[in-house]
């Protein structure tokens, strides 16, 4: 029931959807990426929307993030875009830094609620830093770099990700009712 495949013939358009690793080691390809496929696997189970990743692998440099945020958003068309990593307190932890620099308004509330549902698996998520913000058209989402938290923090935040995309004239993306059950007001 994934919606990662690409519609074809008389349906939907599929939806692009950002999905950034920042990583110096995976970029340098010190080991493989786990981070971009977690996004991948938990939104080929939340989305009934068809869709399709537009991937970017970066390493933790504040320019390089910025610019993959911008063109996922601005060239790509990207509804959603999210990341991983890069969200800690080491110095080279940037992303919400980068994050912030691209977006016209921030959504603290998603760092928030994801730092919450951390806490009850670590006491270390208070040295999270996941932020949240609007750029035009596109809602950024940082997540944590542990592929076991990507699901756990995604599936905190989604109910509130497609209202939001709505709010900001973005497509529609519909989840599936027994994985997440997404918040619109009656009638929208």
């Amino acid at each position: 029931m994934s919606g990662a495949t690409p519609a074809t013939g008389g349906t939907a358009p599929s939806v692009p959807i950002g999905v950034v690793t920042v990583s110096d080691r995976a970029f340098r390809g010190i080991y493989d990426d786990k981070g971009g496929p977690g996004i991948e696997a938990a939104l080929a189970r939340i989305l009934l929307t068809p869709w399709h990743p537009l991937r970017r692998l970066v390493p933790d440099e504040r320019p390089e993030i910025e610019a993959a945020l911008r063109e996922l958003a601005d060239e790509g068309g990207c509804p959603l875009i999210v990341t991983t990593g890069g969200t800690g307190p080491a110095p080279r932890d940037v992303t919400p830094e980068a994050t912030e620099a691209v977006c016209d308004r921030m959504l603290p509330g998603f760092g928030e609620l994801m730092r919450a549902v951390s806490l009850r698996a670590v006491p270390t998520a208070i040295l999270s830093r996941q932020t949240a913000g609007t750029r035009g058209r596109s809602l950024i989402v940082n997540l944590p770099g542990k592929a076991s938290a990507i699901a756990e923090c995604l599936d905190a935040v989604f109910p509130a990700i497609p209202y939001c995309i709505d709010l900001i004239g973005g497509p529609r993306l519909d989840a599936e009712p027994a994985v997440c059950v997404a918040f619109r007001p009656k009638g929208a």
